[in-house]
């Protein structure tokens, strides 16, 4: 027999599957599972026909109201918000804004987007939007090959050459679409696409320079580099000059996508590949545990496990090779467990970074462009 409090829940649930179906019926899967750069709705890869939808036009207007006045954007906006003509109008007023990044896929994400509309609907405001985020890409740049994380209004450690959270490597990726994949930009122009180049050829050669050497062997990059010296540099309290296992990681997969790469590229590669492989750490798996306060929580614990797959760690002294952990308070510490709960719990010090780098995509570029030395089987290396 059925209980009152059974039958109750199970009104609920119904409830709750009705609502979902009518929510479903209502808005187009294309308006439910939009994301920007992520996740199966990410709106830089979908089909073609999306860029011509209703949806894809919003989001392409909502961007054009984001651009400032020097053909720039902010970050962390979101471009699929349906917008108030009250917040249209804030956002208009600000548009001499110059907190205009590339931190967070900014500015190269919105270039890239703003082309798939455009041909889409060979709307010239499309276009138009295009070229100035593509001008603003290249007037950037400095005349050392690395780009800032902010620009123009680039302080502090935001004026340094920025490899973290792919700042740099984002926009040239998107400089080499532009410069190779006429396909896609068949509306540029051939002066243009020899600029982009040019950045980009100038940004690897930056690349290179940065490279940290220890004890005479290159090893992989700082998270962010001065602009002038190309030093490794500090950002945040707890994010200090150090090599990066996490953002090396898009560095060396750039560099590998070079066609018929030249010594210096090559030998780069090949000397970060075997850093990693001499950084990773074995017999460790990050978990969590519950944490018994009020409300119960998680922390995140580091703990021995023999069958873990290797890790690497977000920051490494440079000298000893010894991950680094950090607090807000700037003190480096030798464990995940000995910085403040909400540093450990918020920031990704660990991870499987390279894993697929040194399992599968180093293999296959070494056989392509490197096939009589596999650095991983080098002797005294």
């Amino acid at each position: 027999m059925t209980t009152f409090p059974q039958r109750t829940r199970r009104g609920k649930i119904m409830l709750c599957a009705f609502v979902f179906m009518v929510a479903v019926q209502c808005f187009p899967a294309e308006e439910t599972d939009i994301r920007w750069k992520s996740g199966a709705g990410n709106c830089l890869n979908r089909s073609a026909e999306f860029y011509g939808s209703e949806t894809a036009l919003r989001i392409a207007n909502n961007v054009l109201l984001h651009q400032c006045n020097n053909g720039g954007w902010p970050k962390n906006y979101d471009r699929a918000r349906i917008l108030s003509p009250d917040e249209k109008e804030k956002i208009l007023s600000q548009k001499k804004r110059n907190d205009t990044t590339f931190d967070n896929g900014s500015t190269h994400s919105e270039v890239r987007y703003l082309a798939k509309v455009y041909n889409a609907t060979s709307d010239e405001r499309y276009q138009e939007a295009f070229l100035r985020g593509v001008e603003f890409i290249l007037q950037a740049q400095y005349g050392n090959g690395g780009w800032p994380q902010y620009y123009p209004d680039a302080r502090k450690y935001a004026k340094y050459i920025t490899f973290n959270d792919g700042a740099m490597i984002g926009v040239m990726i998107a400089l080499r679409e532009i410069a190779q994949d006429k396909a896609s930009y068949p509306f540029v122009d051939a002066q243009l696409r020899s600029r982009c180049a040019n950045a980009v050829d100038k940004g690897v050669q930056c690349i290179l320079k940065c490279q940290i050497e220890v004890n005479g062997k290159k090893t992989a990059w700082c998270a962010q580099h001065d602009d002038e010296s190309l030093e490794p540099r500090d950002a945040r309290s707890y994010e200090l000059a150090s090599i990066s296992g996490s953002e090396s990681v898009g560095i060396v997969r750039f560099l590998m996508e070079i066609d018929n790469p030249s010594p210096e590229i090559i030998d780069a590669i090949q000397c970060a590949i075997a850093w990693f492989d001499g950084a990773q750490l074995n017999g460790i798996r990050v978990t969590y545990q519950k944490v018994v306060v009020e409300p119960e929580t998680w922390d995140k614990v580091v703990i021995q496990d023999d069958s873990a797959p290797p890790l690497w760690a977000r920051f490494y002294d440079i000298g000893t090779n010894k991950p680094i952990f950090c607090g807000r308070d700037g003190k480096r510490k030798a464990t995940l467990a000995e910085i403040d709960y909400e540093r450990r719990n918020g920031y990704s010090w660990l991870g499987s970074y390279a894993q697929d780098l040194l399992a599968k995509e180093y293999p296959a570029w070494q056989k392509k462009w490197a096939p009589d030395d596999d650095v991983l089987r080098r002797e005294n290396r």
